[in-house]
């Protein structure tokens, strides 16, 4: 297979970096996931996105002690849910998951959802600021989270986020919320790159532009995310499809392309809800 190219590195607002394309693991089990990451991870993937809620985190670990690559080299996420979120809930929650993963830290813990009628995420964000003290999460962030929720965070909180994980591609670029995370320093990380469903990889303006660079509908979206300074999760347990991925660093989109890939867009109404648990 020979030296499999590694995604470039987005510096996070706390010194850490962060690879720009990473494997997202939902909804695969343990056994899938296991040999998903060591096939990712030959073919150059060094960033793997996983949840308590996927329920596969110790299929993950299991990926990580079987692929060959010591754990310094990878970035390791994972997310809390609901039943996590309160004062002091996210410490066992966090010991939990790494006793699945195997691991000694992670290095990103997002909160997955606000959940605000709870109005629990600004306890929950002040435990993450105290495991991220302690070493047990090197970076920490959120998922789903409006600016509004951000705002509170911001008052009432001393550690700005590091990444807000949500729902981001052509079909929904979500340029208000992208604009928002930018002004704060807070990387987007987009979670369903390629569309929820097939329909959007399906558009004849991506097969128009793939075909100008011998490139395919998925390529040139997640092109698309590479050029706006995105981070991308695309998911997927099919080798040649994770190679292709990671085959998006040739070619660049010009200005003309994007503003066809600006055609995609589905409208404002678009997309999960932050109070709705979607992935």
């Amino acid at each position: 297979m020979g030296t499999a190219p590694l995604a470039p590195l987005i510096e996070l607002n706390d010194g850490y970096k962060i690879p720009q394309l990473g494997l997202g693991t939902w909804p695969l089990d343990d056994a899938q996931v296991a040999e998903a990451v060591v096939e990712a991870v030959a073919r150059g993937y060094r960033h793997i996105d996983t949840a308590a809620k996927y329920g596969n985190e110790r299929g993950v670990g299991n990926g990580i002690r079987n692929s060959g690559v010591d754990r310094g080299e990878l970035f390791i996420t994972t997310k809390l849910d609901g039943m996590y979120q309160g004062s002091g809930k996210a410490a066992a929650g966090l010991e939990d998951s790494l006793e699945r993963l195997g691991l000694e830290y992670v290095d990103l813990l997002l909160i997955h959802w606000p959940l605000p009628r709870r109005d629990e995420f600004v306890s929950t964000w002040k435990t993450f600021e105290e495991l991220q003290a302690a070493g047990k999460a090197r970076s920490i962030g959120v998922s789903n989270f409006k600016p509004a929720h951000l705002d509170r965070l911001f008052r009432e909180t001393d550690v700005i986020p590091a990444v807000n994980q949500i729902q981001v591609s052509p079909s929904i670029p979500r340029p208000a919320a992208r604009a928002f995370n930018d002004s704060h320093g807070i990387v987007t990380e987009s979670y369903s790159p390629l569309g929820a469903s097939s329909d959007l990889l399906n558009a004849p303006v991506l097969a128009g532009v793939g075909r100008k660079y011998g490139k395919s509908p998925g390529q040139v979206v997640l092109r698309w995310h590479v050029q706006q300074g995105l981070v991308a999760i695309p998911k997927t347990s099919n080798p040649q499809r994770m190679q292709e991925n990671m085959d998006v660093f040739d070619f660049e989109l010009d200005h003309d392309d994007l503003a066809k890939l600006e055609t995609l867009d589905a409208g404002p109404d678009a997309g999960v809800d932050s109070d709705v648990q979607g992935h």
